[in-house]
């Protein structure tokens, strides 16, 4: 493992603990037990490390999002997509329990997620559709409805962390089991009655 990748998992396993604002480029050689001169060399400052993880991540989501655009799409590989993406954000923790004050500190955040955040509706819109040929999704959807639909299980899914820390005393698997499912009976109301039998027999409702 590079000198490199050593600093963003120290840093991140750190930022994670502690919350971003917190830590220290100090703090992060010291528990690497290497000089902050050391560190400066790769990293100049805090931020930089910042943006590094943010866009690891990113591209970590990117490459999983266009793998699901190239499979048959079930509602048990949708269930499964979700869950495996709440797993990578509990591995950036730091990042979705404060998204608020680092995008608004970080300009190149900031633009990053508002651009990213409109393609997320264009993928969702596209799952509809793709759910929309193999009927299991009504076609008579206005546009501007699909992008509510489509809103909401992004909302959901971009606060679960921050909710679940408040409100639920659940272990982690029972809450990312919970909050799969809560996405994906978003779309229950929108579903044909064929694809409300897949949808509760894929999460396995009796």
């Amino acid at each position: 493992m590079d000198t490199k990748y050593k600093i963003l998992d120290s840093a991140r396993a750190l930022f994670n603990e502690h919350g971003y604002w917190n830590v220290t480029i100090r703090m992060i050689a010291i528990e690497l037990e290497i000089s902050p001169g050391n560190l400066n060399y790769h990293f100049k400052k805090k931020e930089e490390i910042l943006e590094a993880l943010y866009f690891s991540m990113v591209t970590e989501f990117d490459e999983r999002v266009e793998k699901l655009r190239k499979t048959e799409i079930t509602f048990e590989k949708i269930n499964r997509d979700i869950s495996t993406s709440m797993k990578s954000m509990l591995h950036y923790k730091f990042i979705w329990t404060d998204l608020y004050r680092l995008t608004k500190h970080n300009s190149k955040m900031h633009i990053h997620f508002s651009n990213a955040y409109n393609k997320r509706i264009d993928g969702y819109q596209f799952l509809f559709y793709l759910l929309q040929q193999k009927k299991l999704m009504n076609r008579d959807i206005e546009k501007r409805e699909q992008t509510l639909i489509a809103e909401r299980m992004i909302q959901c899914s971009d606060t679960w962390i921050y909710y679940t820390q408040i409100y639920s005393s659940k272990n982690t698997e029972l809450a990312i089991a919970d909050n799969c499912k809560n996405i994906l009976m978003i779309l229950h109301p929108y579903l044909t009655e064929s694809g409300k039998s897949f949808l509760k027999l894929s999460l396995q409702y009796t």
